[in-house]
């Protein structure tokens, strides 16, 4: 059995996605939704952790309110896959692994709700990876009962999935992600947005960051998530820096090609 911890603090969300998708499964489950809405606890792991704690199943999956399992036996054959995994310390549905260039290390069943648009390399069979997106990610109670999320270095909403990966590989255990297929509610920035915000990652993001790179630099020397590829070696600000100035290029890049798509369109013959 599956036992399913979130946290939500969008009620229209969390109804509408995950757990409609939920009251479709076939299999039976655990359902332990942690209540957000009013600002309860401080980070993500802090409240995974206690609703964890509270887990009675085999596995635990720890997914965001607004995933849509897009199969009515979807719990059922993922925990059969679980149980064939070999040295499974953490599984998901998104995941970077450490070999090719960019979007080449992405693997990943997902479709994203807002433009229906896929990220990275779809998958057809399970591979193993570094780390996992935060959007899932399921343990066995057994190593969760030893090994639960940081709340010291991931003390807000981001790499908490991330750090808890890269403790596993410590442990001589493998992450893996799933070609099981969701539905992701995400809301992808903008450029307008991301120019405003000055940047796709948040100060917290970054701030954490420092922590994690810090905590796991005589282990990797690359950690390689789903926002990026981080020097353990490199001082943050440095990457921050760096980050910033390619997300620019970026921006600038798309506003030019839109230009000249609409200059080439208004010079065409009619």
């Amino acid at each position: 059995m599956i036992s399913v911890v979130v946290v939500y603090n969008n009620e229209q969300i969390f109804n509408e996605n995950l757990l409609s998708s939920l009251k479709k499964q076939t299999a039976e489950f655990e359902f332990i939704p942690m209540d957000n809405t009013k600002k309860k606890f401080k980070s993500a792991a802090e409240a995974l952790n206690q609703g964890g704690a509270k887990a009675k199943g085999k596995y635990i999956m720890f997914v965001h309110q607004d995933v849509d399992l897009r199969s009515s036996t979807w719990l059922e054959d993922t925990e059969k896959i679980l149980d064939s995994l070999p040295k499974l310390g953490i599984a998901g549905v998104a995941g970077v692994t450490e070999t090719g260039k960019g979007n080449e290390k992405c693997r990943n069943r997902i479709e994203h709700l807002e433009d229906h648009s896929f990220w990275g390399n779809i998958i057809e069979e399970t591979e193993r990876v570094q780390t996992l997106d935060e959007c899932m990610g399921i343990v066995p109670r057994s190593l969760f009962s030893e090994l639960q999320f940081d709340e010291k270095t991931c003390d807000d909403w981001h790499l908490y999935m991330v750090d808890y990966c890269l403790s596993c590989r410590k442990l001589g255990l493998y992450t893996y992600a799933l070609p099981m297929f969701i539905y992701h509610r995400s809301h992808k920035k903008r450029p307008r947005e991301i120019l405003k915000s000055g940047g796709s990652l948040t100060a917290s993001y970054w701030r954490t960051l420092g922590k994690l790179t810090k905590k796991h630099k005589g282990y990797y020397k690359w950690i390689y998530t789903s926002c990026g590829e981080w020097n353990t070696f490199q001082p943050v600000i440095i990457q921050k820096i760096q980050h910033l100035s390619k997300s620019g290029l970026k921006i600038l890049l798309g506003k030019l090609r839109q230009g000249w798509q609409k200059w080439t369109i208004q010079k065409s013959p009619s």
